[in-house]
């Protein structure tokens, strides 16, 4: 006869839940106790001031009619597809620029103008030529990720020591190697802080398109929310936007830091290590 302690984990061992865990708990639970106290205490309609009650019923009822699922779907796809396609873009162009010393003192300024220019200046020009709806977003958010991407590709790799290219040149490597073992690890560092920098920028550029150029979405609901006084929508899509970027920042972030700079030493680890 087995002993039935034998299957249960953590009993001797780390606890089912982390001193970071109650403390994160500890903290929503206190927001909510001070949120709840506040209504008692200022007494507004509901639709100026909604209750924590009224938002977690306009939850339920967006999840029963399947409005909730379908707009954050819409909201991960554009911003999925903008990334990748902003990433994919900013990397190529960074590092084809990056390697040409006459096309980047040409186009230095030009990148220089073109990032101080936010996707909201560019949205009601695409709205004009393109219309609204998926493409509208995707090209403007898109652009919100291409130019730090793009800025900082270009400035680790005119940041690459010379004497390390110069010395895999003397082994006989191709310019293709060097390329692979030289170039783009020294740059790493500031391909990923552009990626991350792009990659905030464009879920705020995400919401905010929505709330112009698209019928769904995280955005649409906020400002749908808001034009027909459903202030209790209007938060539960701001708890949805910090949801969301919760998700992308441990789904997405952060195992791309862990599997490069990290990974390689390039920054100090929590076990303090480099």
């Amino acid at each position: 006869m087995t002993n039935s302690t034998n299957n249960l984990p953590n009993m001797r061992g780390r606890p089912l839940v982390s001193t970071a865990q109650w403390r994160g708990t500890l903290g929503v639970v206190s927001i909510l106790v001070a949120w709840q106290f506040s209504v008692w205490v200022i007494a507004l309609p509901a639709y100026f001031y909604p209750a924590p009650k009224d938002v977690f019923s306009a939850f339920i009822e967006l999840m029963q009619k399947g409005i909730l699922l379908e707009y954050l779907s819409d909201s991960a796809v554009r911003y999925s597809v903008s990334v990748a396609t902003g990433v994919g873009f900013g990397l190529t162009f960074g590092l084809l620029i990056g390697l040409s010393r006459f096309w980047s003192r040409l186009l230095g300024p030009i990148i220089n103008f073109f990032y101080a220019i936010v996707e909201v200046a560019w949205i009601p020009l695409l709205v004009i030529w393109i219309g609204y709806g998926f493409n509208t977003i995707v090209i403007a958010i898109a652009y919100v990720v291409f130019f730090p991407v793009l800025y900082n590709t270009l400035t680790g790799v005119q940041t690459v020591k010379l004497v390390l290219i110069n010395a895999m040149q003397t082994l006989g490597a191709t310019r293709w190697q060097v390329l692979v073992t030289v170039i783009i690890p020294s740059a790493l560092p500031n391909i990923i802080t552009g990626f991350r920098v792009g990659a905030g920028f464009a879920f705020r550029g995400l919401i905010f398109a929505e709330m112009i150029a698209a019928g769904s979405g995280i955005g649409f609901l906020i400002f749908d929310g808001s034009t027909t006084r459903q202030t209790d929508r209007v938060v539960v899509g701001m708890i949805m936007m910090g949801v969301m970027w919760l998700l992308i920042d441990r789904l997405l972030l952060r195992p791309v830091e862990q599997a490069t700079i990290v990974r390689w030493g390039l920054v100090r680890n929590q076990g303090g290590n480099t």
